[in-house]
């Protein structure tokens, strides 16, 4: 079976690969320009789903299985990829530590005024006036799409004697949250948050879901964090309200337009923390991914078990 991969894991990996699986032949190339021609006769495709288009599909003529070494699929063909009868898997569930860990790292860089004391450090400045210094002691953490993230992300707040409120479709309970409120009644939960964390996948329901009144609704102190989707609100929507002083701090991860353009506003705005899309990654991130990868992989072989993380292509995750 030959196997291609659109990205080189670390050597760590590719020599465990190749050496669990001795009989198969896998290639690890750095793009997808390089693994075009590999591809063409592959029997199974690695990716991270952003390189995937229609074409290449469609000349992949030998193509089973496509596993995404992420959760996001809306940059891949799906469509065509459902008409071939491919079978996809992603990385999902994967990212719940270290997504967590980060939320909880911003929230804390937010109230303990992390900016600023980077700022003095550098500026070699015994400067100990911190009386405007927060706590998350007693403060409530909103969060939007409370499945294995933000239960991990709720697991930890807990832990910082927070109050959590849950939004999820349904409104079903979760264990590590205080409440939950079906999406129906978001605006109830957010004017509540003193953090409010979207964890939101990219779909025709959750695209722009935020809009202005949302953060009018919201408490002025409140921090907006996204990890999530980028399109789950407008980039201009954002800036007004941060512009306008409806909420006190935004923590973006993702992005309409990605790679964020040097001359985006959020660049420069100090109640804007901006980071490059990076909230799941962590050195266990592809050790992960290829656990699943192998299961899988053993699965199409025909052992025993059931396929982790099969994509419902027609609902698109």
């Amino acid at each position: 079976m030959k196997i291609v991969a659109t990205f080189k894991p670390s050597d760590e990996i590719i020599n465990k690969t190749k050496d669990l699986y001795p009989k198969e032949h896998f290639i690890f190339q750095e793009t997808i320009k390089e693994a075009y021609d590999d591809i063409r006769d592959a029997d199974v495709l690695v990716t991270y789903g952003e390189d995937i288009t229609a074409d290449i599909i469609d000349e992949a003529t030998n193509l089973k299985w496509i596993m995404v070494v992420s959760a996001g699929l809306e940059m891949m063909p799906l469509q065509v990829i459902n008409e071939r009868g491919i079978m996809v898997t992603n990385a999902r569930g994967i990212h719940k530590i270290p997504m967590a860990e980060y939320t909880i790292f911003m929230m804390l860089q937010v109230v303990r005024q992390g900016k600023r004391i980077q700022q003095i450090e550098q500026q070699r400045n015994w400067e100990r006036d911190f009386s405007q210094a927060m706590e998350l002691y007693g403060k409530t953490i909103v969060i939007v799409g409370i499945g294995a993230i933000g239960s991990e992300i709720a697991k930890l707040a807990k832990a910082f004697s927070m109050k959590v409120i849950g939004v999820n479709k349904s409104g079903s309970p979760n264990e590590f949250a205080d409440s939950t409120y079906p999406i129906s009644q978001i605006e109830h939960a957010l004017t509540q948050g003193d953090f409010i964390v979207s964890i939101l996948p990219s779909t025709d329901e959750t695209k722009y879901l935020f809009t202005d009144k949302h953060f009018t609704i919201m408490k002025r102190e409140a921090v907006f964090i996204n990890i999530g989707r980028g399109d789950v609100v407008k980039d201009t929507t954002l800036l007004e309200a941060i512009k306008e002083g409806e909420i006190s701090h935004a923590v973006v991860d993702v992005f309409e337009q990605e790679p964020l353009p040097k001359s985006h506003p959020f660049w420069e705005l100090d109640n804007v923390t901006v980071t490059p899309h990076i909230s799941s990654r962590t050195s266990l991130y592809l050790p992960r991914a290829f656990d699943i990868f192998y299961h899988n992989f053993d699965v199409l072989n025909g052992k025993n078990g059931e396929y982790i993380n099969l994509v419902d292509l027609n609902r698109g995750y």
